[in-house]
């Protein structure tokens, strides 16, 4: 196991590890933001292709002098790196291959999670479980069914990276700043997500009556910045292969919440049970985030096109659960 003997001291008395599986693209992007920015005092980094994940720890670990907090960085080709962890970040996965369909990737990476949450749970039986890895709602239905553990201790990221591009269309758009944006994109973390425009407003203004000499935010605008959204992933992808670091350094913006006990509201995906008469899926709405995991899976006000949209991203997670077996 790489280590980082020479992190300060004061690193292991904060008594909190974050622990990421997967040593590819996200999670080195992860366990880099978390390093950045002092998301965990220890944060332990365990792949099965030992090699790259002792060259990723120590690479990591040569910086920590420079980083915003004293980090201890450890990890290998052991699993028993992520023991006694607080938060289990996954990101290990197949990557989708040429010709696979999205459900077929699906169906591959529930096998891996088949094999990889017993061990994980051996190990860090007392962790808040959170999933990156894609299809992230289909897999957080799929991880709660195998570990049994309650909802609220595994959920995935969900679209708290898309709600933060959707608020930075908005911010750009509006020319305010973005922490001034309050909109969310909820339902499937996918092509069937949708922002809750009936909610969204710029500072206590609804978005729709927001006017900078003209009204800015038309129906025709509102959606084409919802489809700028929903295709954001694929014009990275066609870029430069992957998506990594904004998904990154959203894994550690929960992760934070996490540790900090901050009672923060993300919309992460939970299985959900009952909210909008929905039960049995995973999708994302806004939730309060803090110690222990998701406290809350808030009811958020939604217009009748909107609950319509939310049921449909449900049906079609259903649709796909069930194509899987699950």
């Amino acid at each position: 196991m790489a280590t980082n003997p020479g992190a300060a001291p004061e690193a292991a008395r904060s008594g909190t590890k974050l622990a990421v599986v997967g040593a590819g693209s996200v999670g080195t992007s992860l366990a880099y933001a978390a390093l950045i920015r002092g998301s965990a005092g220890h944060v332990a980094l365990y792949d099965v292709n030992a090699a790259k994940a002792e060259a990723e720890v120590l690479d990591l670990a040569h910086g920590t002098q420079f980083s915003a907090a004293a980090v201890t960085v450890d990890g290998g080709g052991d699993i028993a790196a992520v023991a006694s962890a607080d938060v289990v970040v996954i990101t290990a996965g197949a990557k989708q291959s040429p010709g696979q369909t999205r459900l077929d990737l699906a169906g591959t990476n529930v096998r891996i999670l088949e094999q990889l949450m017993p061990r994980l749970i051996d190990h860090a039986p007392d962790a808040v479980y959170v999933l990156v890895t894609n299809p992230c709602d289909v897999l957080t239905v799929a991880a709660q069914k195998i570990t049994g553990l309650p909802p609220s201790r595994i959920f995935s990221s969900g679209t708290v990276l898309d709600t933060s591009r959707l608020r930075g269309l908005l911010a750009h758009r509006a020319g305010v700043s973005v922490s001034s944006v309050h909109a969310s994109m909820v339902g499937e973390h996918g092509d069937t997500e949708f922002p809750v425009w009936s909610g969204a407003t710029i500072g206590p203004v609804p978005i729709r009556e927001w006017v900078d000499g003209v009204r800015l935010f038309t129906d025709a605008s509102l959606a084409e910045t919802a489809r700028e959204v929903t295709q954001a992933a694929y014009k990275v992808i066609a870029g430069k292969g992957a998506t990594n670091y904004a998904i990154g350094l959203s894994g550690a913006r929960i992760v934070e919440a996490l540790l900090r006990s901050e009672n923060a509201v993300l919309p992460v995906s939970t299985v959900l049970d009952g909210q909008h008469g929905i039960s049995g899926v995973a999708l994302s709405l806004p939730s309060v985030v803090g110690r222990g995991g998701v406290r809350t899976v808030l009811e958020t006000p939604m217009d009748d096109g909107e609950i319509a949209s939310l049921h449909h991203s449900a049906e079609t997670l259903r649709q796909s659960l069930a194509s899987l077996g699950i």
